[in-house]
């Protein structure tokens, strides 16, 4: 029985994306803002610890409420993954637009709530139980959030300038945060210390609503990624490929079929996370609790740092589209390890000045993983099984770095040494540099299963042009293969003709 072999029709200039510049603007507003909604609650929920221990856990001692609280904060992390494969498979199968609609209304009504959940001296127990659910339900939705945000973002940018694009979606994130921070110090200052533990700390949670309505207005009025709709189209033709491999993937499919993907992914969020969340959301408590500044003393301080990463993120973006991601990320990793304890030193020196150089220098090097994480991880794996890969991965991979908070400060509270939190970011650090090392490079170059994205046509013929030149590129190294293997078959033949003529029975 013979095999028939498929014949790949031969690409031009039509087959190229050219891409709407009036959708990516909107793909990157609508994207960021929701994930700046996730991001202000986790911002105001690190801010306002201090508070809610006060809470939720009255009968605790400062340090245990302390815990308790952030504890509470991290729990949510356990639903992610379970959170990822559910919209991971609804967005392969159904499309990214609708999915990332359903994820903003859950995380907008999960944290309008929480700023209704009476204290424990009203309900006692009940307290701490709703505001678990809250965030359980938060973490539900996160799962499928970032990594769909990410997605929608790569896959509506062209090739050349996908980690400009892609660095938006943090500068969300980042944005989030400054948002949260900067709205817990405006009614803390207003209402006094007094009544924002009383009920001021309940009005941060209430912006979740007319923030989600807007994200949702705008993420609705959206078209799908030009990526999505190229593979529902072969779908729709009867492309065997695509009718061979459904919208859908197991766990067990990516950790065999895309094990390096996997292992890059899973790296590169935990170097990411960690660093983020140690420096936005442990650091306020840190500095409140551990080094007995006033909570809106470190709140401001930590303000400052964000503001800062705000000018940085696009920028690192931008630079790696023109010398690559793995820089950064290698980068970032080298300098967390030599610069840790350098900068907790600065932050333990009780001069403003150095506490603000240290936690800068810290921020610049989580920059370096942020401006280039929303445009590395999309481009680890093929388009019909993209979200469910991506959000599998990246939520696993949370598990770890969602307990940083919990874990950074039971380390300082046991051991009364105020660098566990930099011994911690040096071991992540390593993870980072080993990511990076062995991470491919993705620079503009198609994500995989796509065909080539540009801005303009005339972007797009110089996209055809560099394909061309890598297929003869690589016709060449095949050519050259094949001559190896021909001079090795001659090799062997003669081998096998000398082991022949010394054998009387054989010809």
């Amino acid at each position: 029985m013979k095999l028939r072999r498929k014949r790949h029709k031969p690409l031009h200039i039509n087959d190229i994306t050219i891409i709407d510049d009036s959708k990516l603007k909107k793909a990157i507003t609508a994207a960021a803002l929701g994930n700046a909604m996730e991001w202000f609650d986790f911002g105001v929920y690190g801010f306002v610890a201090y508070a809610l221990g006060q809470v939720f856990f009255p009968g605790a001692s400062p340090g245990v409420q302390m815990i308790a609280a952030l504890a509470t904060f991290s729990v949510p992390f356990l639903v992610r993954p379970l959170g990822g494969v559910f919209f991971g498979a609804m967005g392969d199968k159904f499309g990214r637009q609708k999915v990332l609609s359903v994820t903003i209304i859950i995380m907008a009504i999960s944290t309008f709530c929480i700023g209704l959940i009476p204290s424990y001296a009203s309900i006692g127990i009940w307290a701490p139980i709703l505001l678990l659910l809250a965030k359980l339900a938060q973490g539900f939705s996160v799962g499928g959030e970032y990594s769909g945000a990410a997605i929608f973002v790569a896959e509506y940018s062209p090739d050349r300038k996908r980690g400009f694009m892609g660095s938006w979606l943090d500068f969300g994130s980042i944005a989030g945060f400054v948002l949260g921070a900067g709205v817990v110090v405006l009614i803390s200052s207003i209402v006094g210390e007094a009544k924002f533990l009383d009920w001021g700390w309940r009005l941060p949670f209430f912006l979740a609503a007319p923030l989600g309505i807007i994200g949702l207005y705008l993420r609705h009025a959206l078209e799908e990624t030009p990526a999505f709709q190229q593979h529902v189209d072969k779908m729709e033709q009867g492309d065997r490929d695509a009718l061979q491999n459904p919208p859908r993937a197991s766990f067990k499919e990516i950790a065999t079929k895309q094990w390096r993907s996997l292992l890059v992914c899973v790296g590169l969020v935990i170097a990411t996370n960690v660093t983020y969340y140690m420096l936005l959301t442990y650091m306020p408590s840190y500095l409140s609790h551990n080094l007995h500044y006033s909570e809106s003393h470190g709140v401001l301080i930590i303000i400052a740092i964000m503001i800062g990463m705000l000018f940085v993120q696009p920028v690192i973006g931008l630079t790696s589209d023109r010398i690559g991601r793995k820089p950064f990320v290698i980068g970032g990793s080298i300098g967390l390890i030599l610069l840790a304890i350098p900068c907790f030193m600065l932050i333990n020196s009780n001069v403003i000045g150095l506490i603000f150089v240290g936690l800068l220098v810290l921020a610049v090097l989580l920059n370096s993983f942020t401006g280039v994480m929303a445009s590395t991880l999309p481009a680890m794996f093929p388009t019909h099984i993209r979200y469910s890969a991506l959000a599998i991965s990246f939520n696993i991979s949370v598990l770890v770095a969602g307990a940083t908070p919990t874990i950074a400060a039971w380390l300082v509270e046991s051991s009364g040494n105020l660098y566990m939190p930099a011994y911690y970011l040096m071991v992540v650090a390593v993870i980072g540099l080993l990511t990076g090392l062995y991470m491919k490079e993705t620079a503009n170059k198609p994500l995989r299963g796509a065909t080539p994205a540009a801005s303009d046509r005339s972007e797009a013929k110089e996209l055809l042009q560099e394909t061309y030149d890598n297929i003869e590129q690589k016709v060449e190294n095949i050519s050259d293969e094949i001559d190896d293997l021909e001079e090795q078959i001659k090799a062997l033949e003669k081998r096998k003709q000398a082991l022949i003529d010394q054998h009387p029975k054989l010809d």
